[in-house]
């Protein structure tokens, strides 16, 4: 099944299931009224959202008109949707593709640790809010660098502390895509304090919807998703590779490292980081990484960071070609005060 949030219903949305071809959609308030509530009582929620997802697929394939548990089904229209969680109570965000870091790293003369190899890269990210699908990314200044990050996430119901990745798999619920906003020109000077992101990690966006890892197919196997990620900048391809290749550590893997020492409350979302692959002609999923290869084969990047007026759009096709979780697409707008 799929699951998104209308914006509509206050600051956690309106929980709706989707059809499979995010076509129509229904609201469940007999249920959950949104999707934190639903995560919180998994186990009795999803076996009755996913007889209405069935029942769903049954009205959208007869033209889409009906009611579903005395519920009209309705156009679902993506500029309506908030973040499937438009806020959650952690957000831990990965770094599992190494040859991202590897590059990275080479190109200022450096090597990689062999801890980086042997345990999870993760930090702490924003949480209390995500932006919608559709909606702006807001920035003061073009000088911050902007940048987008287009990675897969998942969503777990309540973890235990000290989970085993083997345990972890079962607390995998919901997968879908995220935009990591960064602001690259304040990494280097937080970074240099010792201490983490703050300023330089601003609010991130989510695909659409979330789905089920059943909804996935074989596409899902060894807790990774194998399935290209695609990125457009300004409706120009910029990237697309593949999400199941040169991940160095599974999502369960993620999800054991960062439950090593505390539980993690349900609706926590764990990032897989921007997706890279060795093959280079796959493109990139992030500025960073392009201008990385640029000052590799040139010795100095050309591509500029986003831009005011940039268009960013990022979506996962199956192998037949239909979108997975929506598109996430968003335009970079100057902040002003009091928006």
């Amino acid at each position: 099944m799929k699951l998104a949030s209308l914006k509509s219903g206050g600051r956690d949305g309106t929980l709706i299931v989707a059809s499979r071809d995010l076509r129509k959609a229904v609201v469940v308030p007999q249920i959950a009224h949104t999707l934190q509530r639903a995560l919180e009582d998994w186990q009795h929620a999803a076996p009755r959202l996913n007889a209405v997802a069935e029942l769903l697929e049954e009205v959208a394939g007869n033209g889409g008109t009906g009611l579903v548990e005395s519920q009209q089904v309705f156009d679902l229209e993506p500029v309506a949707l908030a973040a499937p969680l438009p806020r959650a109570y952690e957000f831990v965000d990965g770094s599992a593709y190494l040859p991202h870091v590897e590059r990275v790293r080479r190109a200022r003369g450096a090597e990689v640790p062999k801890s980086f190899y042997d345990e999870p890269l993760m930090y702490q990210a924003v949480s209390a809010g995500f932006f919608g699908p559709r909606d702006d990314i807001a920035v003061t200044s073009e000088d911050y660098g902007i940048d987008l990050e287009a990675e897969v996430i998942v969503v777990t119901d309540d973890v235990p502390m000290a989970v085993t990745p083997e345990q972890a798999v079962a607390h995998v619920q919901l997968i879908g895509l995220v935009n990591d906003v960064s602001l690259r020109n304040l990494i280097p000077d937080e970074l240099a304090k010792g201490f983490g992101f703050l300023q330089s990690k601003p609010r991130s966006a989510l695909s659409p919807v979330l789905a089920t890892p059943d909804e996935l197919g074989p596409a899902w196997r060894d807790e990774k998703v194998h399935l290209p990620l695609t990125t457009h900048l300004n409706g120009r391809w910029f990237g697309a590779p593949e999400a199941g290749v040169d991940m160095q550590f599974s999502f369960a893997r993620l999800i054991a490292h960062a439950a090593r020492t505390r539980p993690l409350s349900a609706g926590t979302i764990i990032g897989s980081g921007t997706i890279a692959n060795q093959d280079e002609s796959r493109g990139a999923s992030c500025l960073a990484e392009r201008r990385t290869i640029e000052t590799l084969h040139d010795g100095k990047p050309t591509t500029p960071f986003l831009r005011f007026g940039d268009q960013v759009r990022i979506e996962m096709l199956d192998r037949s070609g239909h979108t997975v979780f929506g598109a996430i697409e968003q335009r970079v707008v100057r902040f002003v005060s009091g928006d």
